[in-house]
């Protein structure tokens, strides 16, 4: 299957739209992301959810851009600081 044919297409169904979106977010090597939450409403694409960082969240909306062109993608992803784990409770 080439890149054509991986890519959604303005004739398909919103939620068809959106699993394949979702997808490519899954597989894309910028991305790897399974808890975005992708919602097409008329001829806008939400993006929901939080990553580690701006660079990511930006590769987030670059990818779903990439998939749905002539969606208006509006990205609601969240940046989240990852810490590292403190000190170990003690019981």
């Amino acid at each position: 299957m080439d890149q054509k044919d991986q890519v959604a297409s303005h004739h398909d169904a919103p939620h068809y739209v959106a699993a394949r979106v979702q997808r490519a977010l899954a597989e894309d090597e910028r991305t790897y992301e399974l808890g975005i939450r992708v919602d097409i409403r008329g001829d806008q694409l939400f993006l929901r959810g939080q990553v580690e960082g701006a660079e990511r969240r930006g590769a987030v909306a670059a990818v779903a851009a990439e998939n749905a062109p002539w969606l208006t993608v509006r990205n609601e992803v969240t940046v989240v600081e990852v810490r590292e784990p403190g000190e170990e409770e003690t019981l």
